[in-house]
């Protein structure tokens, strides 16, 4: 799953080189991101899923970076740091792969093998003319066989990204 996910991560980014030109003249605010989901649709170990997300204004190339706290209804809880790469389709749609190694601790839910998990996933989103976002996201949360036990999970969710200027205007 893993291997199919950097693919797609690959694939994406590699397509967006070549739609960059799409994307609005100097870039987009930060943004604080907001949500939930199902967490471990794939397995039967699900549970509710929250996060917040900080995603900058800074650009590293085509990336930004991101940090994030993720918490699920079974008291795990995942704090991450990585990057995104925006790739417009148009002025309204955005399609986002990102990826970002943090820490795990399953409180009552999932082992998934090791305090060190990686998350990669791709992001759909509706922009809005006051450049927030309303978007989809399936990610996989796994440990990259750091340990012998990498049972991995995926998780999808709904997330509003709010831009920062938006809390700071009248």
């Amino acid at each position: 799953m893993i291997k199919r996910l950097a693919a797609v991560f690959l694939s994406v980014l590699i397509l967006g080189t070549g739609l960059a030109s799409t994307a609005q003249a100097g870039g987009d605010p930060a943004f604080i991101r907001f949500g939930g989901g199902y967490y471990d649709i794939n397995d039967d170990q699900d549970a509710g899923e929250f996060h917040l997300e900080y995603i900058t204004d800074l650009d590293w190339w085509i990336f930004t970076p991101m940090v994030g706290v993720m918490a699920t209804t079974d008291a795990a809880a995942y704090v991450y740091a990585g990057i995104r790469a925006d790739i417009y389709l148009g002025r309204r749609w955005v399609i986002t792969p990102q990826f970002a190694p943090g820490l795990y601790h399953d409180g009552d839910g999932k082992d998934l093998g090791h305090v060190i998990e990686f998350r990669s996933g791709l992001e759909v989103a509706y922009r809005f003319d006051d450049r927030s976002r309303l978007g989809l996201t399936l990610y996989h949360l796994s440990n990259a066989s750091l340990d012998d036990n990498n049972p991995g999970t995926e998780v999808v969710t709904l997330h509003y990204s709010l831009p920062m200027t938006s809390l700071f205007n009248d």
